[in-house]
């Protein structure tokens, strides 16, 4: 459950098949949306649960954990903001546990791993689509699909020769680390490789979660407005990089390139920008040069932990021999 907008991730699918990401529970709920209107439904448990589980998130060894939480949302009527922050906290705790496991064993492997994130329609899957075919014969790369529902994008990367895993989150709003775990067990990820992950199209939920990745990239289409920075400030503040897309439409539109950017350093003054357009190509080998350099850095870390275990290796079969 996200308490950031309440959404919940009960139905779960990676690649059509049923991935329990935690129980289905009912509880009751008032939401209110951003109009002031209000709905509510009915769910049916009481309080807080635990949920004991020994399960295998092929990380390296199975394990037991408990999960307590209450069925809690930021705008829950009758719950002291000292429970929902404290509700928050211990779900970010726990994909955290996860994103840490990832984020070794993709570095064990050299795997370069990113999380494109942005609002829906700014053209994350042409912008990666485009990618592929011109890393075609240069890197191996994979692709972790994350959509509320259907696996066309999954299809769309499928079809450039790359694989892919397409999760569907269902109800949820963003992927997280245990999802995209599971993800990986699917993916033959070679050594030096590279690894996209395309969020959910949402510029809030998905700043939250860490999935394992070594940067966030936000792509921001020149079709949004210029101000979405500071509008989303998380989002941009937890990126890398900022790929201004669709910049052969700026002869179209009132967009303000420089405003954009200006925005994006005011809320992180050391998020890089590359303005790229699929279409034309413009930008598109000043992208590749920054994952080359991106990569080039994973595989350089490997050699140096794989380096640095050898000779700890060695100091302890010195140590042993001098008894």
């Amino acid at each position: 459950m996200c308490t950031t907008c309440g959404c919940g991730a009960g139905d779960v699918k990676i690649d059509g098949h049923d991935h329990h990401h935690g129980e289905d529970h009912e509880h009751g709920h008032e939401h209110v949306h951003a109009d002031g209107t209000r709905h509510s439904h009915g769910h049916g448990h009481d309080g807080d649960h635990v949920h004991d589980h020994d399960h295998d998130h092929g990380h390296g060894a199975g394990h037991d954990h408990q999960h307590r939480y209450a069925p809690v949302h930021s705008h829950a009527p009758g719950i002291s903001q000292k429970r929902m922050v404290q509700i928050e906290q211990d779900i970010l705790a726990k994909n955290n546990a996860y994103a840490k496991q990832n984020r070794e064993r993709l570095a064990e492997r050299g795997i370069f791993t990113l999380n494109l994130v942005s609002s829906p329609g700014s053209g994350k899957t042409t912008l990666l689509c485009k990618t592929i075919e011109m890393l075609n014969g240069k890197a191996s790369v994979a692709v972790i699909e994350g959509d509320q529902q259907t696996s066309q994008d999954a299809e769309r990367i499928r079809a450039t020769g790359a694989p892919a895993i397409q999760i569907n989150t269902g109800k949820g709003c963003h992927l997280d680390a245990h999802m995209v775990g599971h993800a990986m067990e699917k993916l033959d990820l070679p050594e030096d490789s590279l690894l996209m992950v395309e969020n959910v199209g949402n510029l809030v939920c998905p700043a939250a979660f860490d999935l394992g990745e070594a940067h966030k990239v936000v792509i921001l289409s020149v079709t949004e407005g210029e101000d979405k920075p500071i509008k989303y400030p998380d989002m941009f503040r937890a990126a890398t990089l900022m790929l201004l897309n669709k910049c052969d439409l700026l002869p179209y539109l009132s967009f303000k390139v420089d405003a954009a950017i200006e925005f994006a350093r005011r809320v992180n003054p050391g998020i890089e920008v590359i303005q790229v357009s699929a279409t034309t190509g413009q930008g598109m080998d000043e992208w590749l040069k920054w994952l080359e350099v991106g990569a080039r850095d994973t595989a350089t870390k490997k050699l140096a932990t794989v380096d640095a275990l050898k000779r700890r290796v060695a100091e302890l079969e010195a140590q042993l021999g001098a008894r």
